[in-house]
């Protein structure tokens, strides 16, 4: 049976960055903290905390200061939690999810403490590879583009992000742009190597396939990109703005759009905290996504 003053020795040390301040927050000496972590690591059979300045935590700790939170506001929700901290919900999103919609779901609303009160560790993934840091243990939640749930987990549909391909006239005027088969020769913009939506995309509508990548791991940088002839690339309607219209940017395929699905993952032991967000983040997607059913449509 799990040692929970151990896993709250850990998640102190992690929070605090370090042992020393750890040590003042639980009123022990440093050495008891560290014996603690010591004797966390001899039970599990493995190192939980890098032993780094600040320390922090290994895969495995990961997975524990997971835990930590969940037991932490079950506890909270039967009225026998010891500790006032703050909770914190650690959340796997998609970059553009976060650079547009998801940050007022985040904010606090008016009449809702038990949500209003929580923290957040987001952690910024692709939405195709989001549900496996659900499956490791090492979110609360996630938003990403699949469907299954996950074992001991639910999942709900949220939206549908619309994105367009578009470039700058700069751009194509510096290569003589004149039509799809032209866009090989052009450099693309992608957020990271696991970024696959415009190499789908392409090969979906042209049969293309881009010969000379950007790495861009930022949306806002990626728009900002885009803007100034660094490449062409997918942008979601809620960052186009008046773009198109105004011409400071080009449709490119003007026929086409790509719809990605979005779906919240969350774990079945869901606390009055976790369901209060859950209803929130579902609210902030149905005002600023499209709706599954209009998947595919050109518009």
């Amino acid at each position: 049976m799990m040692d929970y003053r151990l896993l709250h020795a850990l998640a102190t040390v992690v929070s605090e960055q370090g042992f020393d301040k750890a040590a003042q927050q639980l009123y022990l000496t440093q050495s008891a903290v560290s014996r603690r972590i010591q004797q966390l690591e001899l039970q599990l059979g493995a190192p939980v905390l890098e032993r780094s300045q600040p320390p922090r935590p290994t895969p495995l700790g990961v997975k524990l200061l997971n835990h930590w939170q969940q037991v932490r506001q079950l506890e909270a929700a039967l009225g026998i939690a010891e500790s006032t901290q703050p909770l914190t919900v650690r959340l796997a999103t998609n970059a553009d999810s976060l650079a547009t919609w998801l940050a007022s779901a985040l904010a606090p609303a008016t009449g809702q403490a038990c949500v209003d009160d929580l923290l957040y560790e987001l952690v910024v993934v692709d939405q195709s590879i989001g549900l496996q840091r659900m499956k490791a243990g090492e979110v609360m939640a996630c938003i990403c583009d699949s469907p299954q749930p996950v074992v001991a987990g639910l999942v709900e549909p949220l939206g549908a992000m619309r994105y367009r391909l578009v470039a700058s006239p700069t751009l194509l005027a510096r290569y003589a742009y004149q039509g799809l088969t032209d866009l090989p020769q052009l450099p693309c913009l992608v957020y990271d190597r696991d970024d696959l939506l415009q190499h789908q995309f392409l090969q979906q509508v042209a049969g293309l396939k881009p010969q000379r990548v950007h790495l861009c791991p930022s949306s806002e940088g990626f728009r900002q990109a885009i803007h100034a002839g660094l490449g062409f690339g997918l942008l979601p309607d809620q960052q186009l703005g008046d773009a198109l219209r105004t011409g400071l940017l080009v449709d490119l395929t003007p026929e086409h759009v790509l719809d990605t699905p979005l779906y919240w993952h969350y774990w079945q032991t869901e606390s009055p905290a976790l369901h209060a967000l859950r209803l929130r983040v579902k609210a902030a997607a149905q005002r600023s996504l499209q709706p599954l059913d209009e998947l595919g449509k050109d518009a």
